[in-house]
């Protein structure tokens, strides 16, 4: 019996954790405020209108709304979301958000 590993074991039996990178949201699927679009190692898809990027490239929704991929300069893509009707019409108005706007128009008793 050998006391010793053999030359190529000792080599073996590390691996990293996968990292699941990718896009998690299509275009033109319904998303909330925080929710993560993609997960990427560098600038692979852009972040467009009401998208915000983190410290680690993941792309996110900064506003309630569609996601929107379109195709930049050969075979990169940026992805921006569409807000809502009533969001960009609140926008339009000059308030954050559909809630603020409500808001302001509730009438107590």
């Amino acid at each position: 019996m050998a006391h010793k590993k053999g030359a190529g074991s000792t080599k073996n039996g590390r691996d990293s954790q996968a990292k699941r990178l990718g896009v998690k949201m299509i275009g033109s699927q319904p998303i909330k405020v925080g929710q993560i679009i993609a997960r990427q190692r560098g600038y692979t898809i852009k972040a467009g209108k009401n998208v915000g990027v983190g410290r680690d490239f993941t792309l996110y929704a900064l506003k309630d709304g569609h996601v929107n991929f379109t195709d930049i300069r050969g075979s990169k893509k940026e992805v921006s979301v569409k807000l809502l009707l009533w969001e960009s019409l609140a926008n339009e108005l000059g308030y954050a958000n559909w809630e603020s706007l409500k808001n302001s128009f509730d009438l107590e008793d």
